[in-house]
Parts: C-alpha cells; structure tokens; sequence
C-alpha cells in the first residue's frame, strides 16, 4: 500500500503551490492591468498613439521570443535559481516601470520586465510537474494553475481601471515589490532544487527561436498599424519565417535542443499548442476590445470599464476549480468541448453590442458565457500539453505551453486589430469604433470555432484512441492510455 504524506509534506507541497500560483498570477495580471490605464499612461509620459502600443508589445515581445530559451536554462541551471532570478528581474522592473519619468524609460523597462517574466513563467510549470505526481494531484495542481491565470486577467483589468481613476497607473506596478520579494524569500524556504542538466545552452537555436518569434510578432503588430503592404511588414514576416525554418533546422541536429521536436511526436500535445494559441488570442481580444467598446463606444471611465468585466470573473474560478470534478465524471475531452462550444456562443453574442445595447443583456450575459468557457478550457489544454513528458523534458514542454499561451496573447491580438479593419467604407466616429470592435469580436468567435475542430481532430481523437486501446486490455493499449491523461480519465469514468 502507497503511505500517505506526512502533515508536513502536505503543508510543504501547499506551499510550493501558492508560490506557483502568486508568481503566475503577477506575470498575467502586467499583460493585463495596464489596458484600462493606458490613457492616463498616454497623457502623464507623452506617448503617441502608435508609441502607446509598444507599452503592451514591448512586454509580450521578449516575453514570447525568450520563453524557450529561458525554460531550457532552468533545465540546465536549476528550475529554482532561475524562478528566484526571473522573479528578481521581474520585481526590479515593476519598480522602475513605476518610477518612469518618460515615455522611453517606461517602454525600456517593459522590455526588461518581460525578460523577467520569460525566464519566470516557464519554471513556474516546471516546479508544478516536478513536485506533484502525475494524476489526481496534479490535476487539481493544474486546474488551479489555469484558473489563476484566467482570473487574474480579468482582475487585472479591474485593478488596473480602479488604481488608474482613484489613485494612479504607477501603484499597479509598485504592489509587485512585496509580493515579489516576498516570493523569493518563500521559494527558498519552501522550494527545494532540481538536479541540473549536463550540457550547455542551445545558443544558435536560442538566437533562431527569439529573433524568429521577435520577428514574427513584431510584423503582425506593424501590419495592424501600417498595412500588409507596408514593405517593413513584409521583410519582417519574411525574416521571420526564414529563421523559423532555420530554428527547426537547428533543433533536429542539436544534442540538447532547447525545444525538443519530439514534443511534437504526439498528435494530443501539438493539438493543444494550436488551440491553445487560437483560445489566448480570441481571450485577448475579448479583453481589449470589449475595453475598446465600454470606454469608447459606451462612454465609460476607467474604473466603472473595470467593474464591468466583473461577470467575466464571476464564474470562471468556480468552473476552472471544479474542472478536475467534471473531468472525472464526464471525461476531459467532452469537458474541453463544451467549453469552447460556450465560448463562441458568448463571444457571437458580445460581436452584436451597439452603443444602444442594454449592458446586462449585451454584454454581462455573453461575458458570464466567456469566463465559463476559459475556466473549462484552460485546464485540459494544460494538461494535454505536458501529457506524457519525461522528467528531462518538464522544462522544454512547459516552455512549449507558454509560448503558444504568448503567441495567441500577442499575435492572436495584432491579427484581430488587423482584421478590426476591414470592410470600414466611408464609415467615421462611433460608427467606425463599432464597426472595428464588432469585426474584431467575430474573428475571436472565428478563432475559437477553429480551436475547437483541432481539439476535435487531435486531443479528443486522441483520447478515445486511447480509451478503446485499454479497453482492449493489452500492454500496449494500457501504455496508450497512460500517455494520454484525458483517456485515463474518460477509461475512470466509464
């Protein structure tokens, strides 16, 4: 008989948790808690309005080109050491984005943070892997993991609105300096270390991996502001998917890629990588420019903008908490399903509010619907994404997850403010912004009708592979179904 864990290693392990989970929280609630302060932001430094962008890509650019190269360094080096020195930058970058006295500091600084946060996020996924067992307990690890991050953008946009009217933009970035170095004193105390990899970095697939992705969000953003035609624009995507290739290139003869390409031997994992890039970029959008529309087109300020997306919030903690529940009952694919399904609903349904459109009815409805669905989804395509990972490889998939979680945060939303423009005709004022924000919400709509038939094709199929391979009792189907947490859990319920 398995012993049960000791008090201690229960209180231990809660511990490790909450650090995870506070740390995962300060890295999703910065994407987010500066959208409803951006004009105070715009007026106190004097940005631009092309300038005012670079405050949110500036972020997500050495956020997602650094992620891989920062989840292999934690492999090598040690997941501890490299959460405490991510937290570490990310902390001293909150004060100094707080403390900014021009336009050019703040985007500096962003641009650090994001380092902070690249080298910060895939570990904290790792840690989870490394000190929960694979199963019930990690499930439950998961979903609360998934649920931090869904909840913690939408208070983001709360907090942000709230501090910007009542107080200032600046003290949404100064409240990290407790939490973080409140964390790191916590992650030694609680977190223990992780043997270190032999070998060194993958620096020629490092350089590839962050200039190709750099470049890749950097011309999707520059399109939504200049044009496909724009030659920049071209020469950027084209550089990009030259070093993309070359990235792939690098990593089939390295001997420790940073990315290895066997994560992508499953067909469950890659389906959980595209879908979830399509589900990050529709929630994205969702955020911004249902922003857009309540400040803009409704005539909201800051603060009353942030309480508004309150129903977003309302039910996605509860749902994503008791995900491991209904995995259990209904199995994880059927879960996954019914919550994308929900979501496109809701999100047709926000794509018809007008200026004149009753906000419980057109918008807090549809936004209840959203949040159920992000708690739903998050969860399973987590799960799905690390499915079946060997132990040297924890750092590399969980690197794989948040990038495809930053992809769709950043190129998923410079794709929907691309689209936003189309078809405008002679329209002008308010009657563009609606049009823009309307075309916008049908792309996201678009985007999680698109997630859905991957999750079809690929992890739900998946799944009930591996459920018919164990029900026909050989070694192999029983293997199948290991490799796959989703049809471990549908072979429990049934």
């Amino acid at each position: 008989m398995d012993q049960q864990p000791s008090a201690a290693e229960a209180g231990s392990k809660q511990a490790i948790l909450a650090i995870i989970l506070v740390s995962y929280v300060m890295i999703v609630l910065d994407i987010s808690v500066v959208l409803t302060g951006l004009p105070r932001i715009q007026h106190d430094l004097g940005f631009s309005e092309t300038g005012l962008a670079w405050v949110q890509s500036g972020y997500t650019l050495t956020f997602g080109g650094l992620l891989l190269l920062g989840a292999r360094a934690g492999d090598i080096l040690g997941r501890r050491r490299m959460f405490v020195g991510g937290m570490a930058v990310f902390t001293l970058a909150s004060l100094a984005i707080g403390l900014s006295p021009s336009a050019a500091w703040m985007l500096a600084w962003r641009a650090i943070q994001g380092v902070g946060a690249a080298i910060l996020a895939p570990s904290t996924l790792a840690l989870l892997q490394t000190n929960f067992a694979e199963g019930p307990e990690r499930t439950r690890a998961i979903s609360l993991y998934s649920a931090a991050a869904g909840v913690s953008a939408t208070v983001g946009l709360v907090l942000g609105g709230v501090l910007a009217d009542w107080l200032s933009w600046r003290v949404g970035f100064f409240v990290n300096l407790p939490i973080g170095f409140g964390t790191i004193l916590a992650a030694y105390r609680f977190i223990p270390e992780t043997p270190r990899s032999r070998g060194g970095l993958d620096l020629p697939g490092a350089f590839t991996s962050t200039a190709g992705m750099g470049a890749l969000v950097y011309g999707f953003i520059r399109s939504a502001e200049t044009g496909w035609a724009d030659p920049l624009t071209c020469v950027t995507l084209a550089l990009a998917a030259v070093l993309i290739v070359a990235f792939v290139a690098i990593e089939r003869r390295a001997r420790q890629p940073i990315l290895p390409l066997r994560l992508f031997a499953s067909r469950e994992r890659s389906g959980a990588y595209a879908a979830r890039v399509l589900v990050l970029g529709a929630g994205v959008g969702f955020y911004f420019f249902a922003t857009l529309h309540l400040q803009e087109v409704a005539g909201y300020g800051p603060a009353l903008t942030g309480l508004a997306f309150v129903p977003a919030t309302v039910l996605n903690f509860p749902f994503a908490i008791a995900t491991p529940r209904l995995i259990r009952r209904f199995g994880a694919g059927a879960v996954l399903v019914a919550g994308l399904v929900v979501g496109i609903v809701g999100m047709a349904w926000l794509s018809r509010a007008s200026a004149q459109s009753s906000y419980l009815v057109s918008i807090a409805l549809p936004m209840l619907l959203i949040g159920i669905s992000q708690g739903l989804t998050l969860s399973p395509l987590t799960a799905a994404g690390v499915a079946g990972v060997a132990y040297k490889d924890a750092g590399a998939a969980s690197g794989a997850v948040s990038v495809a979680h930053q992809i769709g945060s950043s190129v998923g939303l410079s794709i929907l403010v691309a689209v936003a423009g189309l078809g405008v005709g002679p329209l002008t004022g308010r009657a563009l912004l609606e049009h823009r924000v309307e075309t916008a919400l049908v792309g996201a709509t678009i985007m999680l009708a698109l997630a859905l038939v991957i999750a079809l094709a690929t992890i739900v199929r998946s799944a009930r592979l591996a459920v018919a391979a164990a029900r026909s009792g050989t070694e192999d189907g029983l293997a199948a179904a290991e490799e796959s947490p989703l049809g471990v859990a549908a072979v429990d319920v049934h």
